[in-house]
């Protein structure tokens, strides 16, 4: 017994500290999965939504196909059919199911999945103890880890759309997105500016950290005088939009936004819906008053760049938003919180300072999604996981209360179509700076 816990012991503080991340990460996406049945699991809500069971498989595709077969000896394949049901849009790695018809795979079933989980795992656990091209497939580990975290965040943000088209309303989990908002009547958050000198700056990854290769090079920009918002539009203000007539009114709109609104009827943010008297959101705890002091979310590009024409202001660009969050540290509401929704800005100590840009919600920027100047894509098939997507998105920054805390940095770029509304999306203002 004394020799076999002594074993235990020793290959323990043999692992490696990407093999520790690995299992810690693989276990996190299982408990965000587990408060959901069966039956939840398997629905796609749209197109654009994937069921919580093939975001189970396809991670684990992405370990399978890029680690163990090019790289361990002997791996045998879970199923032969599942690198076409779980491949996602690499066609360097072959052939793969249509996205918009991820829901009509009933079989595999969530059961057979978790297997294929474990049968990736366990052959994983046994890579890890071989040394031999480490410096090959490591890396390789390196983004299937952070991939798994975008998929995290991807199964929070779909799982919550599957909700809301129930009209039972039911929640994910009762014990997140709660408030301590008594609701009644609170004046919305007004931001103090931060200041920032024009000045040549340089933006992107830097150092041997971990980052994708659209965060790359580290490259020089010219930047004027501008000032930002120092907290992200809240729900309160939103509302003065939306009470001002701003969904009705053409003139705060650009062209293709204005038809989308028309075309789907945009009223208000996505899964706000009207109660009588108030406002009411969809979260992953179910209906809850629209809290006027949160950071308002689940905006398109359209919506935001309509408010801030309204409000006399503009969206940063992606540069001066890097420049100016640099004031803060990478910290703040993320998934770690389990409040899976955004948090009140409360008292003016918070509103006149540099606060929120990090974590709460993903802020859309002017910026077109475009290489930075030098961009390489990664080698081989992985060469498809950014570059292929630089064409009609735009870049968001920051990270929301769905993302987790180790997956962000200040050089971090999401990209989403200028339409899209599910993901945990808001917007801090920009205007240019004035001799005042």
């Amino acid at each position: 017994m004394t020799d076999r816990v002594s074993n235990e012991n020793r290959s323990s503080s043999l692992r490696s500290p990407q093999s520790e991340r690995y299992a810690e990460l693989r276990r996190r996406t299982g408990e965000l999965s587990a408060p959901l049945p069966v039956e939840d699991q398997v629905i796609q809500s749209m197109p654009d939504a994937s069921p919580t069971k093939w975001h189970l498989a396809h991670t684990t595709w992405f370990f399978e196909t890029f680690v163990l077969e090019p790289f361990a000896d002997g791996y045998t394949r879970f199923h032969d059919q599942f690198s076409h049901l779980f491949n996602s849009y690499y066609r360097g790695a072959g052939a793969f199911f249509e996205r918009g018809r991820r829901g009509v795979i009933g079989r595999p079933t969530v059961s057979e999945v978790l297997d294929y989980r474990k049968h990736v795992d366990h052959a994983m656990a046994r890579h890890f103890d071989d040394r031999s091209r480490r410096e090959e497939w490591g890396p390789i580990v390196e983004i299937g880890l952070h991939h798994e975290q975008q998929h995290q965040e991807l199964l929070l943000t779909d799982i919550k759309h599957l909700l809301s088209c129930n009209p039972l309303h039911p929640a994910y989990r009762t014990d997140c997105a709660t408030t301590n908002w008594s609701g009644g009547d609170v004046e919305a958050p007004e931001p103090g500016w931060l200041r920032i000198c024009g000045d040549v700056y340089e933006i992107g990854a830097e150092g041997s950290q971990f980052s994708f290769d659209n965060e790359r090079p580290r490259h020089a920009v010219l930047l004027d005088d501008f000032q930002i918002a120092c907290h992200p539009v809240s729900c309160g203000q939103f509302l003065e939009f939306i009470d001002d007539g701003g969904y009705d009114t053409p003139r705060w709109w650009l062209s293709e936004g204005w038809e989308t609104r028309v075309l789907q009827d945009w009223q208000a943010p996505m899964y706000w819906q009207r109660r009588g008297d108030r406002w009411e959101t969809m979260t992953l705890g179910g209906l809850r008053p629209v809290d006027p002091r949160q950071p308002v979310c689940h905006i398109s590009y359209f919506e935001a760049d309509a408010y801030a024409r309204w409000a006399g202001a503009r969206l940063p660009t992606e540069a001066e938003w890097e420049v100016a969050s640099r004031q803060c540290r990478v910290r703040g509401n993320f998934a770690e919180s389990e409040r899976f929704h955004p948090m009140a800005i409360d008292g003016e100590a918070e509103t006149q300072r540099p606060q929120r840009f990090f974590g709460d919600v993903w802020e859309w920027t002017s910026s077109a999604y475009a290489p930075y100047p030098g961009f390489e894509p990664w080698d081989d098939t992985l060469g498809e996981y950014n570059g292929k997507f630089m064409c009609n998105q735009y870049v968001l920054r920051g990270g929301s209360c769905a993302t987790p805390q180790s997956h962000i940095r200040h050089s971090y770029r999401n990209f989403f179509p200028a339409h899209a509304r599910w993901q945990f999306s808001g917007l801090r203002l920009a205007r240019q700076s004035t001799t005042s």
